[in-house]
């Protein structure tokens, strides 16, 4: 499999490419920033390409956002997001794009070569990899029986357009209310859902979860 590696730290790019050689894999290009891949992955036509999310100059999510732009130019391209840390906003992103080819994983995992292995394979084959520290963070805020039913039809109302990405605003405005009522409302879907205010929790991210979960098993 031909991969290209973008990880701003030296370390880590030589330990992926010792890694990805060891179990049979060509690494045909390495990076320390993202604004280069376009044209580097145009050059080689890697199987899969490897990409930090917290990349120069912010250190925030440029990787994500290269993987964005690298998802729309070649959609069968596998591309593997590699993070320090479990961010859950980071999370919800790739997920609510639903789209194959594409996997986050904590950099701790991949330092063992058959499941990075296994990992690229199921990505190259259109699947999808989320790492399952990941999952377990995303989940623990919350229930474990269907949350939303204990929303009233308002409340749902209000959690759909969460979902959807607007704002206590653009809420307002789509169901004709104000923003001080929207306000109440979240909150209460917070307090139903057991999602209580953390420093370290997203609570509309993990409301958006309980609502796309509980979705998906109605369906």
């Amino acid at each position: 499999m031909r991969v290209i590696l973008a990880d701003d730290s030296v370390i880590v790019r030589m330990g992926l490419e010792r890694l990805l050689g060891h179990e049979g894999h060509e690494v045909v290009a390495t990076l320390s920033r993202p604004e280069p891949l376009a044209a580097v992955v145009t050059a080689h036509k890697p199987d899969a390409v490897l990409i930090d999310i917290r990349m120069p100059p912010t250190h925030t999510d440029e990787g994500l956002r290269a993987a964005s732009a690298l998802r729309t130019r070649w959609p069968r391209l596998a591309v593997l997001l590699l993070s320090q840390y479990v961010v859950p906003e980071y999370a919800l992103r790739l997920l609510e794009t639903g789209e194959q080819y594409t996997g986050y994983l904590l950099k701790d995992r991949i330092m063992d070569p058959p499941q990075l292995t296994q990992a690229l394979e199921r990505l190259v084959a259109g699947g999808t990899v989320v790492d399952p520290d990941l999952i377990a963070s995303l989940f623990a805020a919350r229930q474990k029986d269907t949350a939303s039913q204990a929303l009233s039809d308002r409340e749902l109302e209000v959690l759909k357009h969460i979902a959807e990405g607007l704002s206590d605003k653009g809420i307002a405005e789509r169901l004709v209310l104000s923003t001080h009522t929207i306000g109440t409302h979240i909150q209460h879907i917070f307090q139903k859902l057991g999602l209580p205010d953390s420093a370290t929790a997203n609570r509309r991210v993990l409301a958006t979860l309980t609502y796309l979960q509980d979705q998906g098993g109605n369906s």
